[in-house]
């Protein structure tokens, strides 16, 4: 059987997808390769002939997810009203169903502490992958210069994921859902005149 010129292509963005997806439910650990593949009816020996180590898949998958997360966040601010995107992109991050969802979800609230344990190169590529996600928060955030939204963004995006983090670790569903909404409200007028 002949396959389409990109079925390759397609293939490796169908396990990055799912990849994603699991490493956020699951965690990198969690989440076993041949269990994965199994589940997109493909071969664990197949996974090879698209990534050198569950290593590359994770930076990939990581950097998949917060692009998926920008869309959403991008989405939620630009059809905010005039002077309320922040406010409708801190809502969107912080929202119950986004805390409720982890699997498709910021992966550096999900992550976060895996991420951290990760050996340097791939922690870089983290990084880069964070770096572009922080960029496009920034144009929603309010500063003077470019660099002065950038490191807003950088901090707003750190505690919120903080905060989306420990939200997720509360048992009490009370006591989760007023964290999430004091954060909304401290983190939508933080940079307020």
């Amino acid at each position: 059987m002949r396959y389409a010129a990109d079925h390759k292509q397609q293939t490796r963005e169908r396990i990055v997808r799912a990849a994603a997806k699991r490493f956020r439910a699951r965690g990198a650990q969690g989440a076993a390769i041949a269990g994965m593949m199994r589940q997109l009816r493909l071969t664990h020996g197949g996974f090879y002939r698209h990534f050198p180590s569950k290593h590359a898949l994770f930076d990939e998958a990581l950097s998949a997810a917060l692009d998926e997360v920008a869309d959403r966040m991008d989405a939620a601010a630009d059809n905010a009203p005039r002077g309320r995107a922040l406010e409708a992109l801190v809502n969107a991050y912080l929202s119950t169903e986004h805390c409720a969802h982890p699997e498709v979800g910021c992966p550096v609230a999900a992550l976060g502490a895996e991420i951290a344990r990760l050996p340097k190169s791939p922690r870089a590529s983290a990084r880069r992958a964070i770096v572009r996600y922080v960029k496009r928060v920034a144009r929603h955030v309010p500063g003077a210069t470019p660099l002065e939204r950038e490191r807003r963004a950088e901090v707003l995006f750190s505690a919120m994921a903080g905060t989306l983090s420990a939200a997720r670790a509360e048992s009490d569903e009370t006591a989760r859902e007023q964290v999430l909404l004091e954060a909304r409200r401290f983190f939508a007028t933080a940079w307020r005149a």
